[in-house]
């Protein structure tokens, strides 16, 4: 596992593709091992970080069956951009990676978007004890454009986050909604707290139809001072996209929120972060740009 968020020691453990290699045959050899062609789960070391079947013989790459399979540029590169996406305090588009590695904005757009789909949250672990919640948008300002306006072109979303005994940060998670009813708003709840947190909530009502199902208490938010740890992971969220000088469209800003909340989310973990990503990506499947795309 690699520790640490300093770029010079992450250079120099990561040299070259080949020991990015030997990392990605590491974290595999952990998962176990069964055969693609036979099913076969014993092996044998092979040349280049290959697994081969002692069974069949089929060989299996340190790549395959993972998101880095049939990269379009080296693996050195693509644990950098990792590293970068994980462990730096500001956001990073597409146009600045494409002019740090050599590759084209594309590429890169494509690359980052995988590395985004692996900092999904995989919705294991509810929030419990105090949790806020509220609604927020992201976009320009608008006149006449007031409040939870349901024709507003700025990207609405909701946001709960879960405080401490000694109300301090622990997590966050942001889900996009197409507008403000109970129908739009109640997956957050489902996906991603508990049924038995403490739930505090403005007094829109939105809310009222889930009261039936969570512990819910409704206040008046004071134009955001009965909220204060909400509102300020609110104003991080909005300066942190600010801050990625591309247009950040409707039809993606989800994965840019699920990056915001994996960081915020693992930021007393920033030691082991980059290795989480990784294994993130190993376990999961490769899928074709048209999942990107549309998703």
């Amino acid at each position: 596992m690699f520790q640490g968020t300093n770029l010079l020691n992450f250079t120099k453990e990561f040299k070259n593709n080949e020991s990015c290699k030997a990392y990605l045959s590491k974290i595999k050899e952990k998962e176990g091992f069964a055969c693609r062609k036979c099913g076969h789960k014993r092996y044998y070391d092979g040349k280049d970080y290959n697994r081969v079947c002692r069974k069949c013989y089929e060989k299996e790459s340190s790549t395959a069956g993972t998101i880095f399979h049939h990269l379009r540029f080296g693996l050195q590169k693509a644990f950098h951009i990792i590293f970068e996406m994980s462990t730096t305090s500001k956001g990073i588009s597409s146009v600045q990676i494409s002019k740090r590695y050599g590759i084209t904005q594309k590429t890169a757009w494509y690359f980052m978007q995988k590395v985004r789909k692996s900092m999904e949250s995989s919705t294991q672990f509810p929030m419990e004890g105090n949790v806020n919640v509220d609604e927020f948008v992201v976009g320009g300002k608008e006149d006449g454009k007031q409040g939870r306006s349901y024709h507003t072109k700025k990207v609405k979303a909701v946001i709960a986050v879960e405080l401490t005994d000694k109300r301090k940060i622990k997590r966050a998670y942001i889900k996009q909604i197409n507008s403000y009813s109970a129908k739009s708003l109640r997956p957050i709840f489902e996906n991603h707290i508990s049924k038995e947190a403490t739930i505090k909530t403005d007094k829109w009502k939105g809310y009222l139809p889930i009261r039936k199902d969570y512990h819910i208490t409704q206040q008046l938010s004071k134009k955001g001072n009965n909220f204060k740890e909400l509102h300020i992971v609110i104003q991080s969220v909005k300066s942190w996209l600010r801050a990625i000088p591309t247009h950040t469209s409707k039809e993606h800003v989800q994965k840019y929120f699920d990056e915001f909340c994996f960081r915020l989310n693992r930021s007393q973990f920033k030691e082991t972060i980059f290795d989480k990503v990784v294994q993130r990506m190993v376990l999961q499947k490769p899928f074709p740009f048209q999942i990107i795309r549309c998703t």
